[in-house]
């Protein structure tokens, strides 16, 4: 029985990716519903999960206690009597019963102390209680340590605004996001959304990329197939000023959010959220229209001058008729400039 308890616990260790800090038997229920449901119960980190029992390795539920706003008590730690405690949450309201009070002690005081990351004052636990107690705080504290991360890189420009649309926002305020450190399967949502995401789309793959609640960390949201039918799991990634490190129970540190993806896909044998998008395979040319012949071309038409093009007086000189010829019995003084000197001699004899 020990070597199953072994197994079953890492598994879920696999699974959850989170410390162990206290476990048990609880009764859960909604405020809505009437009766009280058996669950053995994990705290790691900060959130809940709960098993149908201690050989279960898959949880079924877990709750959130990040969001938790209050924590109360219905009944004296002292009386010997189950306590009843009611956490309200930012989206729900639920009752945890333990039937044993020092149980329910040791139950809230763990529960506070993952939230408020700071031990409660009025606690009634032995010494010993109190040293693992602060053991866990400072393992907490250090998991959630972010003094020395640098910033997040800047929100891909394919991404809606969280505060406004694109168009409202000018052309300045977005610089160069394409940036190689971001993965095509990174989308700013929140846990919820991602896991709506790979619930609804399966074809398009099961790891997503996100930013956490928590400044400077990133968290990788996985659905993942098991015997029992598909799994949601997320993990943590935070920054650090060597690279990028994956919270898990032995931490991995990598460089760049691309070799975190790789990790991730290596280990749990899923693939990238992303989006297909259709394309054309066949170009087709637009017909000819009817109007146009394409083997004999309509010839242009050159417009007749309306004015008599100008001649040079040269190129008129050489264009005019010839002289008009005489007739036979007609005489004809030639033009002839020569002097005569037949009168001339007569003339002098005289």
């Amino acid at each position: 029985m020990s070597a199953h308890t072994r197994v079953v616990n890492k598994r879920r260790a696999t699974i959850t990716a989170l410390p162990l800090y206290y476990s048990g038997q609880l009764l859960k229920k909604n405020t809505s519903e009437k009766d009280f449901k058996n669950y053995y119960g994990e705290l790691r980190g900060a959130t809940l999960f709960l098993y149908e029992d201690e050989s279960q390795a898959t949880y079924i539920e877990k709750l959130d206690l990040e969001q938790l706003t209050s924590m109360q008590s219905n009944c004296p730690y002292q009386r010997k009597t189950p306590t009843i405690f009611t956490l309200s949450l930012h989206t729900e309201e639920v009752q945890l019963k333990i039937d044993n009070p020092y149980t329910g002690a040791e139950w809230r005081a763990y529960i506070l102390t993952m939230v408020k990351k700071e031990i409660p004052g009025d606690l009634q636990l032995l010494p010993g209680q109190k040293m693992l107690l602060l053991d866990a705080l400072e393992t907490e504290r250090r998991r959630n340590s972010t003094a020395s991360h640098p910033p997040l890189p800047p929100r891909p420009s394919f991404l809606p605004s969280s505060t406004s649309s694109p168009s409202s926002q000018p052309a300045d305020d977005h610089p160069d996001y394409m940036t190689p450190d971001l993965p095509a399967c990174f989308f700013d949502v929140t846990r919820q959304e991602a896991e709506r995401m790979l619930e609804a789309n399966p074809e398009y793959g099961g790891i997503i990329l996100r930013p956490s609640r928590l400044n400077n960390i990133y968290a990788v949201t996985i659905r993942q197939l098991t015997p029992r039918g598909p799994v949601m799991k997320n993990y943590r990634v935070a920054c650090t000023n060597p690279g990028f490190v994956m919270e898990l129970l032995t931490p991995v540190t990598v460089s760049s959010l691309n070799e975190v993806l790789k990790y991730f896909i290596e280990k749990t044998q899923c693939h990238p959220y992303v989006t297909s998008e259709p394309y054309d395979f066949l170009i087709e040319l637009p017909p000819a229209p009817n109007c146009i012949s394409i083997t004999s071309p309509t010839p242009k038409t050159v417009p007749k001058a309306q004015v008599a093009p100008m001649l040079h007086p040269q190129i008129q000189k050489e264009l005019q008729l010839p002289p008009t010829k005489p007739a036979e019995d007609e005489y004809v003084v030639p033009e002839d400039d020569t002097p005569d000197y037949h009168n001339l001699r007569l003339g002098e004899n005289e």
